[in-house]
Parts: structure tokens; C-alpha cells; sequence
């Protein structure tokens, strides 16, 4: 029984270190697609000389991290609730309103939801929608990639700390295993036990 633990041991040790190297691998792998497929975006900061929106540590960089791709994503979510004072996509209407509309029948910033209280779009002879919100469903879009971004950045990293405790896992499982079956010696391993003993000129003394 004692021999078969030894080996269980070994085994295990042996499945955590090769499951700690794939989950490593593998993260890396997702860290360098993350900055690659940013960099091929060729999305760049502003000069935060001159937008005091821009974080000073990005002035005029090329977004390629996680990290930079989420504060680019903070730094529009600023300047759409610039554009539309103040007010997010939710709490905007769907019309824009026609001049003279009563403020009780918009949404403070020139949108309605009562049609006939909307312009209407020389055009489609149909209420206009309100230009302010579609800023938002542009917002959006980009914003998420960007927040996916550096959240597939964070996965990648987690999976390397991982890989790295399952190897750490792995290599005590192998010297406990192996360690301890040096110094029994009706070890399953007894060419690692004959080492052991050379090395150190002492030979095995059989217990009870």
C-alpha cells in the first residue's frame, strides 16, 4: 500500500506540474492576443497637455494593455456625458423635441418621447430621433470592447498565477513523495533510494 502512495504520489505531481506549464502557456498566449489586437486597433491617447481628460501616464500613447484600454474606455465614458450634459443612455428620449416643447415633456436636454411633440424629419416626414442619444449607442460599443479588453487581460494573468501555484502544487507533491521514499527502504523507487545511500555513504538499515 505504502509503494502505491509513493507512486500516487509521483503521478500527481507529474499531472499538477503539466497542468501548471498548459495553464501558464496558455495565459501568456491570451495576454500577447490581448496587446496585439489592441495595437492593430491604433487607438492613441490625446496630449494630456492639452485634454485635461487624458491620464498623464497615457499622454499620447498607443493603447496596447489592458490596463490603457480600460482607461480609454473611462476617459470617453467622460466625454459622451459631456456631449449629452450630463445624461446616460437610459435617461434619455428617443425624439428630438421641436422648439417651444413644455420642459415637463422632455428630458431637460431637448428630448421627448411624446411624438407629437418631436420634430419631424423633413426627410421621412417621421418624429426625428434624438442625435444626443445615438452618441451613447456608439459609446457603448466601443466602451465594451475596451472593458473586454482588459478584462480577457486579467483572465490571462489569473491563469498564470495559477499555473504557477499548480507548479509550486506539483514539485512539493514530488518531494514528498520522493523524499519520503528515501528513507524508507521498501521504497517503489529503490534506484533513487541506491542513489541516496551512495551519496551519502550510508546504507539502508531494514526496519521492523
Amino acid at each position: 500500500m505504502r509503494k502505491t502512495f509513493e507512486i500516487g504520489g509521483v503521478v500527481a505531481a507529474a499531472v499538477l506540474i503539466a497542468f501548471g506549464v498548459a495553464a501558464i502557456v496558455m495565459g501568456f498566449n491570451g495576454r500577447n492576443t490581448v496587446h496585439s489586437s489592441l495595437k492593430a486597433e491604433q487607438i492613441y491617447f490625446g496630449d494630456a497637455a492639452k485634454d485635461p481628460t487624458v491620464p498623464k501616464q497615457y499622454s499620447t500613447q498607443l493603447v496596447n494593455t489592458g490596463d490603457q484600454a480600460r482607461a480609454f474606455a473611462k476617459m470617453m465614458r467622460g466625454h459622451t456625458l459631456e456631449a449629452t450634459k450630463g445624461l446616460p443612455y437610459a435617461q434619455m428620449r428617443r425624439f428630438l423635441a421641436k422648439p417651444g416643447t413644455p420642459a415637463k415633456l422632455t428630458d431637460g436636454q431637448g428630448g421627448t418621447n411624446d411624438s407629437a411633440a418631436a420634430a419631424i424629419d423633413p426627410t421621412s416626414k417621421q418624429p426625428s430621433s434624438n442625435p444626443a442619444r445615438n452618441i451613447w449607442v456608439t459609446e457603448t460599443a466601443l466602451t465594451t470592447a475596451l472593458n473586454t479588453a482588459y478584462m480577457a487581460e486579467q483572465i490571462s494573468i489569473f491563469g498564470i498565477v495559477v499555473g504557477v501555484a499548480l507548479l509550486l502544487s506539483g514539485f512539493g507533491f514530488a518531494i514528498l513523495a520522493i523524499g519520503g521514499a528515501l528513507r524508507n527502504p521498501e521504497t517503489a523507487f529503490k534506484f533513487l533510494s541506491k542513489r541516496a545511500s551512495k551519496a551519502t555513504g550510508v546504507t539502508p538499515v531494514p526496519t521492523a
